[in-house]
């Protein structure tokens, strides 16, 4: 069986992750990529074409540059899907152009005969940010329609797709997000990573890692903090990410930092971390915290898992599907930093914290049982056999 894989370009730990299964299944893959995702082992597996249509994905560069770039992998993109003797083309990421990722390039591939499976990540990202309307609606709805298939990573989703866009169940399979096992790790130890980011052993560290955006409810956590400090000056926060597209928050979330007396409580790499060097925050830290507000899932939290780090979150989404309450971290409400503070300081109260070093053996061999990529080969191997029938 041969299937075309359309990542986005990046996410390495996803797409990667899903070849690697894919090809442990026996099945030939037309790998869509980029440089970055070039130099990976598995893309040289004999059983994978690796096809870099895009290029370089260097946001530094001049507007007339990124054009160029962009026209450029659209034109070898649609010449791709003319030429191809794939017949199923897996998308894992739309791109940038509502218009002409959801819509045009999909009824292109229809009118080739193709067969059209999605990945969705997110149901409607928009309304996550904000920025929902009618003409994002409609596009996503048009998405969804000329799909034959759609795999999401929750149950929620899933009836969001049903309830909002009119999606039949039987079109929707639920599958696992994939565990990322593609960061490296090394013989760092606790101390060491710590020494790297000027921690010592009496600091009681929590991590937030990844993305800055207003839905992941970072203000929460400094609210927390502040609380939490006056009960116990051994408390830090490591920030550790970039700024997407809201500059604005983060100006209030240093403001918040500087008026409350927090610098020397808070960490900040604020800046793309690559991933020789995640393996410093996650063994630095005690605990993840996922203060969000809104989310479908987040591939942070199977990071974590990756490292055996116990994880506080919110609420929201299916993030408390995926946490077990005492085992892998802790749930509480989105939105009440008050709590979110008191179950912070039951988390260092706990046998979670206390034998870290047994919690975390139990917290990686959970997320390698439960997230495997072989897991999710299991599901979507069927729904691409049936697609070729």
């Amino acid at each position: 069986m041969k299937v075309s894989l359309l990542t986005g370009g990046g996410d390495k730990p996803y797409a990667l992750g899903l070849l690697d299964a894919l090809v442990s299944k026996g099945m030939i893959v037309d790998f869509i990529g980029s440089d970055e995702l070039g130099n990976a082992e598995i893309v040289h597996h004999e059983n994978v074409n690796f096809l870099n249509l895009r290029g370089s994905q260097n946001p530094d560069v001049s507007v007339l540059r990124k054009c160029a770039r962009v026209s450029r992998y659209y034109f070898r993109l649609l010449q791709y899907a003319a030429t191809t003797d794939s017949g199923l083309f897996h998308i894992l990421w739309t791109n940038r152009f509502p218009l002409l990722d959801r819509v045009i390039l999909n009824f292109y591939y229809k009118f080739l005969g193709k067969r059209l499976i999605l990945t969705a990540h997110n149901v409607n990202e928009k309304e996550r940010d904000g920025g929902d309307g009618l003409f994002n609606r409609l596009t996503l709805r048009t998405l969804y329609t000329l799909m034959d298939h759609i795999f999401v990573h929750t149950n929620k989703m899933k009836e969001q797709l049903n309830k909002e866009f009119n999606v039949k169940e039987a079109k929707v399979s639920v599958i696992p997000f994939g565990i990322n096992n593609t960061v490296p790790s090394s013989e760092l130890t606790k101390s060491e990573a710590r020494g790297r980011l000027q921690l010592d052993e009496r600091h009681k560290v929590m991590l937030f890692f990844g993305n800055i955006a207003p839905y992941k409810g970072l203000d929460s956590a400094i609210d927390a903090l502040d609380r939490l400090k006056v009960k116990d000056d051994s408390y830090r926060l490591v920030i550790a990410g970039q700024v997407k597209g809201c500059q604005e928050y983060w100006n209030l979330i240093e403001r918040a930092i500087e008026e409350r007396n927090l610098g020397e409580h808070v960490i900040k790499k604020i800046e793309h971390i690559p991933d020789e060097i995640v393996e410093v925050y996650f063994k630095a830290a005690d605990v993840l915290i996922l203060p969000y507000k809104f989310i479908y899932q987040s591939g942070v939290l199977f990071l974590s898992y990756n490292f055996g780090l116990p994880v506080i979150a919110t609420d929201v989404g299916s993030l408390s599907e995926d946490i077990l309450e005492g085992k892998t971290g802790m749930i509480c409400r989105a939105g009440d930093s008050v709590e979110l503070a008191n179950t912070i300081d039951r988390y260092f109260d706990s046998r979670l914290f206390r034998d870290s070093e047994n919690a975390r053996m139990d917290i990686q061999a959970f997320g390698n049982s439960n997230y495997s990529w072989q897991e999710v080969a299991k599901i979507i191997h069927p729904v691409y056999d049936s697609m070729m029938k």
